[in-house]
């Protein structure tokens, strides 16, 4: 996949945008940034393990972002969740686990962790006993119990607590009892998950970041690694006739929309990881192949394809990052091409791959970025690049955007 103008070089000066743990300071809001996967110190220190571990940096950038990371009293509170505090710092370290030094901190971070995924997996029970709508940070990838789910399930996949959150995202696609007109998964809220007036009877939400995408991806992903049972079958299953009900097929390629609302005509988001068809055609592929759905697999892959070949749809992603920009296709793309089982298909995704890579490259090296952070920044579309360049990560450090 390496093109002429994506070097060793070139993402070695892409690191070096990132080398200085001294450019994390404090957010606007008042929250400290060290221990932030998406906007901070432990986002960044996911660059330099990658590059660590898979042997194209040295391991001293990759122990200074850990330890600013860990500068500050870690969170264990309300605002832990899996991009920040506790959980985000245990990914972190476990990605690191070929390093030496961490496995007591590790060790800690993952006790924390389970904890307080258990008090969350309660919280969430005793909302379903009490019949009360599903709310976004309850479940989500970024806030709630999907994130945290990815965490268990890729750092210990047959600890009980990875089968009580298999459990639990398959409890919430069962009815509440209500005979509601929506299903159990439907958010009553706006898209930042808090009511909002253009949201006055709530949205379904199918995107990989807030939305049923990534419970989608976790259950595939439980499904293929020991989880098999037949309520995450139920529940996979439910999930993508829901989705498959809401899928448009035109002249441009398959797709679905971020979100639904009541009365209101679905519109095509962007092709990015957050919202768009890259995240939700990764969660089919996968889906596809823990179902052992054919058809499934091949629509979302040729979703990806048509996405990919589809320069109007690529020039509406002006970002370089991983939530809005050409890193987040880039990588999902990868993850797609390297999956597929069909040689034909996985040769042309793969095709596609150096232009894209080409010209995020060439975005990088024409522009002056100053924000190293993972979600947005540099750091990330350097992971996506050195995913691109290499075939393969060494860390599986994209297991929090649910996309291995």
């Amino acid at each position: 996949m390496t093109t002429p103008t994506l070097t060793t070089n070139h993402l070695d000066l892409l690191a070096a945008v990132c080398a200085s743990p001294a450019i994390v300071g404090p957010s606007p809001d008042g929250r400290t940034r060290p221990q932030s996967l998406a906007g901070g110190a432990v986002g960044i220190a996911l660059l330099h393990i990658e590059r660590a571990i898979s042997g194209h940096g040295d391991e001293a950038p990759a122990h200074h972002w850990i330890r600013a990371a860990a500068s500050e009293p870690v969170s264990i509170g309300r605002n832990a969740d899996p991009f920040h505090g506790a959980p985000a710092l245990a990914f972190m370290l476990h990605t690191a686990r070929p390093l030496s030094g961490y496995q007591r901190a590790f060790a800690k971070l993952n006790d924390a962790t389970i904890t307080l995924t258990r008090q969350r997996l309660a919280a969430a029970h005793a909302r379903i006993v009490r019949r009360d709508p599903l709310t976004m940070y309850e479940f989500d990838l970024v806030h709630g119990l999907t994130g945290l789910g990815l965490y268990h399930l890729h750092s210990h996949p047959d600890h009980p607590v990875s089968h009580d959150l298999v459990g639990y995202l398959a409890r919430i696609t069962q009815p509440l009892g209500d005979k509601a007109a929506q299903p159990p998964w439907w958010l009553p809220s706006g898209l930042a998950g808090t009511p909002h007036p253009d949201f006055p009877h709530g949205h379904g939400n199918i995107g990989m970041a807030h939305g049923i995408s990534a419970v989608i991806a976790l259950l595939a992903y439980a499904i293929l690694h020991g989880h098999d049972t037949p309520a995450a079958r139920d529940a996979l299953a439910a999930l993508c006739d829901w989705t498959d009900h809401h899928r448009y097929d035109d002249p441009t390629g398959t797709w679905w929309p971020g979100y639904i609302t009541p009365d209101t005509t679905p519109r095509r988001h962007r092709p990015s990881w957050c919202y768009g068809t890259p995240g939700t055609a990764r969660a089919q592929q996968l889906a596809g192949l823990a179902l052992h759905d054919e058809a499934r697999q091949q629509r979302a892959e040729d979703a990806m394809l048509a996405v990919l070949s589809d320069t109007t749809q690529r020039s509406r992603l002006p970002e370089i990052g991983l939530c809005h920009g050409k890193a987040g296709l880039l990588q999902s793309a990868c993850r797609v091409a390297t999956t597929s089982n069909d040689p034909h298909r996985s040769a042309q995704l793969t095709a596609e791959l150096p232009g894209l890579a080409a010209e995020l490259a060439r975005q990088l090296a024409a522009e002056t970025h100053s924000d190293a952070e993972l979600m947005d920044g540099v750091a990330g579309a350097a992971l996506a690049l050195h995913t691109a360049a290499s075939g393969t990560s060494a860390t599986g450090w994209d297991a929090f955007l649910a996309l291995t």
